[in-house]
């Protein structure tokens, strides 16, 4: 029986792995397709929810999901709460993208996982080796290379800059990662619906309905996708892995983002990465690699218990 359980658990924790890895790379490359819609930062964000809320609803009404779930007023809190760092964390990130370049934009954005990594480790106590530490820091170290931050900027320059809204929209990633974590009652379905309903809510006061009157076929077809692709279907598939995944292993994950938007670049725009990006990339797949290579100890000790 107990053995059972144990399959249960890894196959779980199989399935919400592979999740999170396609949710990442389709993620990794809504830059190319932010960059095709024309809005700004509040008009872009308020399709995306309401692209993904009307998605989300339909498959919420046709899966049946809607009769089986399990309303109470922590996780409903939590999940808006969740929303609200979530909207917070659009409207951020892409007003980075407005003020500094998307190679320093995406550079600050992505000490997120760092965050989550540490603070995770304080709110949910959960224990943080040696190697975990040595993953994730290869992993920004390749983050960072793949950027390739001209070092001699100043940091009198940068400042002024987008960097404190990259960085802002780090924080709130953070903080939507760890209380995605507590979410557990309610189903993907109506946490993503909840937290893209709100995203309106709070953005229509903000809206310049002018900025839509001039958007091109080829600009709708861009917004259409960020919302239902980069949205509905990523954030569906986000928030049903974060339940079944540790912080360290998430930390690690989303670093697949950053990978694909190289990749993109490469294929699409004909980008080719030069010895640090290359390095770059190397670093982070080393990184994600020894995140899941299990130590002798741990292959001992589940003998024994099998014993």
């Amino acid at each position: 029986m107990l053995t059972q359980l144990q399959s249960k658990a890894s196959n779980k924790q199989s399935v919400a792995t592979l999740k999170m890895v396609i949710s990442m790379i389709i993620f990794g490359s809504i830059g190319f397709f932010s960059e095709h819609t024309n809005l700004p930062s509040f008009e872009l964000v308020f399709i995306r929810c309401l692209c993904a809320t009307l998605f989300l609803g339909f498959c919420w009404l046709i899966s049946g999901q809607y009769r089986n779930e399990k309303w109470n007023r922590k996780d409903v809190l939590q999940t808006l709460a969740c929303g609200l760092f979530l909207v917070f964390n659009w409207v951020f990130l892409f007003k980075s993208f407005e003020e500094t370049s998307v190679t320093v934009a995406i550079s600050v954005y992505h000490l997120a996982p760092v965050l989550v990594l540490i603070l995770g480790s304080i709110l949910y106590k959960e224990k943080m080796s040696l190697k975990s530490v040595v993953s994730i820091i290869i992993c920004f170290l390749g983050t960072v290379f793949i950027s390739d931050i001209d070092l001699s900027v100043s940091l009198g320059k940068l400042m002024p800059s987008g960097i404190v809204w990259a960085l802002a929209a780090a924080l709130f990633y953070a903080f939507t990662t760890l209380l995605g974590k507590g979410i557990s009652n309610l189903s993907p379905y109506a946490t993503t619906f909840l937290q893209t309903g709100l995203g309106i809510l709070i953005l229509i006061p903000f809206i310049n309905m002018e900025a839509f009157t001039h958007l091109t076929s080829g600009n709708w077809t861009a917004v259409v996708a960020t919302g239902i692709i980069h949205t509905g279907i990523v954030y569906l598939l986000f928030f049903d892995s974060l339940r079944f995944l540790s912080t360290k292993v998430i930390s690690i994950l989303v670093f697949l983002d950053p990978a694909v938007a190289i990749l993109l670049d490469t294929i699409i725009t004909g980008f080719h990465p030069n010895l640090f990006q290359s390095v770059g990339i190397v670093l982070i797949f080393s990184g994600m690699t020894l995140t899941f290579i299990k130590s002798k100890k741990y292959i001992v000790k589940k003998k024994e218990s099998k014993i």
